[in-house]
């Protein structure tokens, strides 16, 4: 269906008013506050890498509060089980029932912390989540609000103690999103923010204005998903992934659902440009975050030193994108 152009504009806006509210919190790191855009109009859930102190958690939390959502954080830790991530059935003596004990898996944004650092017995608690929007408590299906999104988060430096994140649960994430060191101006302005007239030593969230409902954001989902896609654009987001399978720098190309990704991550930047429909530029923007969780570069590639996200720039630049 043909999507009304004065749908897209009022989504655009509040996209925009969104975004406005997360760089208040968040200084600089514009393109990490875009990729979680990105993957909040997409339905997808987000892996948040980078070095401590850079404002992972304080992001998540504005997003909650910017839409009124509730929100979760979970600190994995090697002793996490299961159970404190799903929830539990207990026995009630005093009604003689069982009870279902909800675990924080349902919320709507749920904040998993250094994902890692659980066994991936653990990890694997939340396939079922972030695939089907259900956990299974005593064999019973039992749905998580609408709409749900996981954004984890990794230390790419500190890897003692930690689990590496299994294939399976990888593929699950739309994105993976990098964020590094604030520029100078950036750093300067956020020290600024910080030190003035409070004591705290991070900036909090009460700023943050609830613009909407959750229900708003799932009408937006709802509307991203019928952003149109052009036949050739498909066949150009598929020849991306189909070249990380033939690449001689890679050990294993993306699957599927790196094809799936780019298209739901291309209508998600199209409606942030206010348009119903899919270009090529859209595919390649969203081509890295998107595919470099879902492939594995080859043992040659780790011996020089050539980074993942340079071999994936390599292949756009050979892969050749519809101009009509």
């Amino acid at each position: 269906m043909t999507i009304p152009e004065e749908k897209l504009q009022e989504a655009r806006q509040f996209v925009n008013a969104l975004r406005t509210e997360l760089q208040g919190v968040l200084i600089g790191q514009t393109s990490v506050v875009d990729e979680i855009l990105l993957a909040l109009l997409a339905g997808g859930h987000v892996l948040i890498e980078g070095v401590p102190g850079l404002g992972k958690t304080l992001v998540v939390k504005a997003l909650a509060r910017a839409f009124d959502g509730r929100f979760a954080r979970i600190q994995f830790t090697p002793d996490l089980m299961p159970a404190d991530v799903v929830g539990h059935t207990l026995f009630d003596a005093n009604t003689n029932q069982f009870v279902t004990r909800e675990g924080p898996i349902f919320a709507h944004l749920v904040l998993a912390d250094e994902i890692n650092r659980a066994p991936a017995k653990t990890q694997s608690a939340l396939l079922e989540a972030m695939q089907e929007g259900q956990v299974t408590l005593e064999g019973k299906a039992l749905r998580l609000p609408a709409p749900f999104m996981v954004l984890a988060t990794q230390n790419p430096i500190e890897q003692e103690g930690t689990y590496p994140l299994p294939e399976a649960q990888l593929d699950r994430f739309l994105l993976k999103i990098l964020i590094g060191y604030p520029s100078l101006e950036d750093e300067r302005a956020l020290t600024r923010a910080v030190t003035l007239g409070q004591s705290a030593q991070w900036l909090n969230v009460d700023a943050v204005r609830p613009i909407a409902r959750p229900e708003h954001i799932s009408s937006l989902i709802h509307l991203t998903a019928h952003v149109e896609v052009d036949e050739r654009v498909l066949d150009y987001a598929v020849s991306i992934v189909r070249a990380t399978r033939e690449s001689t720098a890679l050990a294993a190309g993306a699957g599927p659902r790196g094809s799936l990704a780019l298209i739901r991550a291309g209508r998600a930047r199209a409606v942030l440009a206010g348009r119903g429909f899919v270009t090529p530029d859209d595919i390649k923007a969203v081509a890295l975050p998107a595919l470099r969780h879902r492939v594995i570069t080859s043992a040659e590639t780790e011996i020089e030193g050539v980074a993942v996200d340079l071999v994936l720039s390599n292949l756009l630049d050979q892969v050749q994108a519809p101009r009509t």
